[in-house]
């Protein structure tokens, strides 16, 4: 195998690539990168088992042939090189050795035929969005799902096709987050549930330009997404999703309208006194029709505030964990927020009338009494 291609688009396949080579393995192959050399094209391939990714190098085929290399050494000496054109050959005995103007490094590699080819993808059911809406979607929802291991399934989100729309819902335990965006794609009903990592990782990938397309293509145990010239496809995490239709249904007695950036603000300054360790509460008091009153009280120190709204219902005091609505509240673009909530104990809703997007966040249990 050889190939030369500048440094600047090595970078940038090794960049996309890297994202599915395995950290945490004892299996050395799933800690390198293969470069595979057809007669027209040179293609970069990771895969760590769970996501796989395929790009496509912009450079000049030599010689064809496939080759593994330990992707951290590998992408270590590409940084260090200067920014010329790079050349890469492979030898009969699996070295590898990268030339850069007067630099020269040969490393070991390892057989391509190693390597773990990525699953091969059943292109039946599709949806089509463009990279600036998925990475969107990805945004406004992706903070809201769990670390938590034991529960695998709240560690991904759920991905809906239904009646022309694509609906994304994640959920912690103490939040959920749901997002809708109408589709063309006429297609039979879909449900998957993709892992958070990966799409932590592909919305670090695609442009996020408005007409830039990505091809979502879905089976049993895979999803893939097409785009430019990279392949992203991850396994499914099984089972069935949570029920959680009720949640978006709790009736409310009080709503209140005010201004999002306001709002944020006010609660980005009491968290200022607000150790995550304390899980101490920011308490929301709305008595009368257009003031809400916010108060935090800590070992640090106090902070009280008025913000001007407008209320319909019924007086509330209620209190919340200040970091579960400024993840929301970052999120939304909307220059006024309506917030829906029955009493101190029940669910806030945080929703548009479009129905473009549902936040739902569990209170921080208070004695109402005491305020």
């Amino acid at each position: 195998m050889k190939i030369k291609c500048l440094k600047s688009n090595l970078q940038s396949a090794l960049s996309i690539a890297s994202k599915a080579v395995s950290s945490k393995t004892n299996m050395p192959i799933l800690e390198c990168i293969m470069i595979e050399v057809y007669a027209d094209s040179i293609k970069l391939v990771a895969n760590d088992l769970e996501l796989g990714i395929e790009t496509v190098l912009e450079g000049e085929v030599i010689e064809m042939g496939r080759i593994a290399i330990e992707a951290k050494i590998f992408m270590d000496i590409v940084r260090k090189m200067p920014d010329s054109e790079i050349y890469i050959e492979t030898t009969s005995d699996y070295k590898t050795i990268i030339r850069c103007e007067k630099s020269k490094f040969t490393i070991a590699s390892r057989s391509g035929d190693d390597f773990t080819e990525l699953p091969e993808i059943e292109k039946e059911k599709s949806i089509t969005v463009s990279q600036f809406t998925l990475r969107e979607i990805i945004r406004e929802t992706i903070f809201s799902i769990s670390d938590n291991e034991n529960n695998r399934m709240m560690t991904g989100e759920l991905f809906q096709v239904k009646d022309g729309m694509l609906t994304v819902i994640s959920l912690d335990g103490f939040r959920i987050s749901l997002r809708n965006v109408k589709i063309n794609d006429s297609t039979e009903e879909i449900k998957a549930i993709v892992p958070g990592k990966t799409l932590t990782d592909l919305s670090k990938i695609i442009s996020g330009g408005v007409d830039d397309q990505v091809v979502i293509y879905f089976t049993d145990r895979h999803i893939l997404f097409e785009f430019e010239n990279t392949l992203v496809v991850s396994r499914l995490i099984e089972g069935d999703y949570f029920n959680i239709a009720q949640m978006f249904n709790i009736t409310h007695e009080t709503v209140i309208t005010c201004r999002n950036k306001e709002l944020l603000d006010c609660i980005d300054r009491a968290s200022l006194l607000i150790k995550e360790s304390d899980k101490k509460p920011i308490i929301m008091s709305a008595k009368d029709d257009n003031t809400m009153y916010l108060k935090c009280d800590t070992m640090m120190g106090s902070m009280n505030e008025e913000l001007e709204i407008a209320k319909q219902g019924k007086e509330i005091i209620i209190g919340f964990n200040p970091h579960f609505l400024m993840d929301i509240m970052r999120v939304i673009e909307d220059e006024e927020i309506k917030l829906y909530m029955k009493d101190s104990k029940s669910p806030c809703i945080i929703k548009d009338d479009e129905g473009k997007y549902v936040y739902v966040v569990s209170p921080v249990n208070i004695n109402a009494g005491a305020y």
